[in-house]
């Protein structure tokens, strides 16, 4: 679902204000990007200096925890004063949706590494983007029925499968969503 505001005058739309709640999903998302993006520098380099090598090893973890540490529900779907919709970003700007996005074709050159651990590479810059997406499309429901929280774990699990207490967490944000 998405918040579009009906056309009007600029001074029509109303001021942002926080859902309840908001400011301690934003708190967990972040602290998940800053695992994640531990994780992803923990991985081993190849056997051999790559620019892919250092790629991984630096500009994804950063991308991953900028990403989560810059969300905000504010800049969301919304109609101009045009009448126009203008596609929200999430606080997540292009450059950094970008770079996710080429996870998957960097990653093929990354041979040092497992499927496993390409398989959660994966993972992560897929939920990264998608808790983002979630914000911009409707931030009230991806706060409110704890989608970002259940993002959250799903994160921590895809790096760090065998951490115990984290399945407890998804089932916790599941029971949490109904």
């Amino acid at each position: 679902m998405t918040i579009a505001y009906l056309p009007g005058p600029p001074d029509d739309v109303p001021p942002y204000e926080p859902w309840a709640g908001e400011p301690e999903v934003l708190a967990e998302a972040a602290e998940a990007g800053r695992r994640a993006a531990a994780w992803i520098r923990s991985l081993p380099g190849p056997p051999a200096p790559s620019p892919v090598g250092t790629w991984l090893a630096t500009t994804l973890p950063d991308v991953v925890d900028a990403a989560t540490a810059s969300l905000d529900p504010a800049q969301c779907d919304r109609m101009g004063p045009d009448g126009r919709l203008t596609e929200g970003t999430a606080g997540v700007d292009a450059e950094t949706t970008s770079t996710l996005g080429i996870v998957p074709c960097v990653l093929s050159e990354a041979d040092w590494l497992t499927p496993d651990q390409h398989i959660r590479l994966l993972a992560v810059a897929s939920i990264t983007t998608g808790i983002a997406r979630l914000l911009a499309d409707d931030p009230g429901t991806a706060i409110l029925h704890g989608l970002v929280a259940r993002m959250c774990a799903t994160l921590d699990h895809a790096t760090h499968p065998d951490t115990p207490g984290l399945a407890t967490q998804f089932e916790h944000a599941v029971r949490h969503e109904r």
